[in-house]
């Protein structure tokens, strides 16, 4: 039986980590299938963070090996999120996250609204704007570093749509930076984790070979691609995560 538990996990991992890369959103799965399997929140939050890490490390490699990469603004955007990372995962198994979670649903529908309703020829015509307003990618980065270590679900959409909204990066640089930032921050929140006891290795390295062969192949679909199909996977699983969060099923 316990095979067929490793076994589910890669499966569920590599959906997940598919997921993830083009989108966000992988951990809704992965989180249910831990607590499935009997961990609690605390272990099975901690237990996922081994897949979202190795998974970006595979990401940023697929990425890097398709010259697609801009390491430098990565590595900034990433270092505002670690004061957050770390506070967000020192107070996980504390917090309520009830209320953060309907409030989240609402904004991942104005991510979709404005993804939908998105136009090249208006963004060009506000790029002076959004230029001038480019400096809160900061301390957006920050919020969702806490966001991030404290929880992880979700976390995908949000950096997607500041990245997306702030600093007007095209869907597939997005998801580059993306990954990087999520490797980053998941560094010490994993270590965190690990030093209070709440990681299970057996399962997490099983989610984590699932995770990296999704990450992996969705980096290069990415890219392949491009915006269309980053889009369309972007809106339908923004979609039924806030149809999740508000415990519509």
């Amino acid at each position: 039986m316990e095979y067929l538990h490793l076994l589910m996990l890669f499966a569920i991992g590599t959906v997940a980590g598919m997921l993830n890369v083009m989108a966000g959103g992988g951990s809704t799965l992965t989180l249910p299938a831990l607590i499935f399997l009997g961990l609690d929140s605390a272990l099975a939050n901690g237990t996922n963070r081994v897949a979202i890490l190795v998974q970006n490390i595979f990401a940023i490699l697929s990425f890097r090996q398709q010259k697609f990469h801009e390491f430098k603004t990565s590595f900034k955007l990433a270092l505002w999120t670690l004061p957050g990372g770390i506070a967000g995962a020192l107070v996980a198994v504390t917090m309520d996250d009830q209320w953060f979670q309907r409030i989240l649903a609402i904004v991942l529908i104005g991510v979709i609204i404005s993804m939908i309703f998105y136009s090249k020829n208006r963004a060009t015509q506000q790029l002076e704007n959004s230029k001038a307003r480019q400096w809160l990618v900061y301390p957006a980065m920050l919020g969702i570093g806490f966001y991030g270590g404290f929880i992880q679900v979700g976390v995908g959409f949000l950096l997607m749509a500041a990245l997306f909204h702030l600093l007007r990066c095209s869907l597939v640089f997005v998801n580059m930076h993306k990954v990087f930032i999520v490797f980053i921050y998941t560094i010490p929140a994993l270590g965190i984790f690990i030093w209070s006891g709440n990681v299970d290795w057996q399962l997490g390295l099983s989610l984590a070979a699932g995770n990296s062969l999704g990450g992996w192949w969705a980096a290069r679909l990415s890219v392949k691609k491009g915006e269309r199909i980053i889009r369309l996977v972007l809106i339908l699983a923004i979609f039924i995560m806030a149809l999740k969060l508000l415990n519509v099923f």
